[in-house]
């Protein structure tokens, strides 16, 4: 896997995805990849490496991407009665973008 699958696949129109929503900042889309029944990732179109890495001046940012997590949430929520956000820091974090899981279901593997 590339160090940032964000940047090199989905957002350089590489790898085709089924979206979600889009504003001019976030973009969610279904997981090309899923590890759930219903997997949706949610991203900044900037690079941010990670939760960890946010500096004070992407607060607003963050504020959107979390705007755009919750209006998932909701929608999965009110279709399936649940599900899961989720992101990934340190090695647990294949790619070195923020992203969130916004999941419902059974791990499939």
């Amino acid at each position: 896997m590339t160090e940032d699958f964000y940047c090199d696949e989905v957002l350089s129109g590489k790898t085709e995805i089924n979206k979600v929503i889009e504003t001019d900042n976030i973009l969610a889309y279904h997981h090309t990849r899923p590890f759930y029944p219903v997997h949706i990732v949610a991203i900044p179109k900037r690079h941010i490496s990670s939760l960890l890495t946010i500096q004070t001046e992407e607060h607003e940012l963050l504020l959107e991407l979390i705007g755009v997590i919750q209006q998932v949430a909701a929608q999965v929520t009110e279709e399936y009665g649940a599900c899961r956000v989720i992101t990934n820091l340190g090695k647990y974090q294949d790619s070195k973008h923020l992203h969130w899981h916004i999941c419902y279901g059974e791990p499939l593997r």
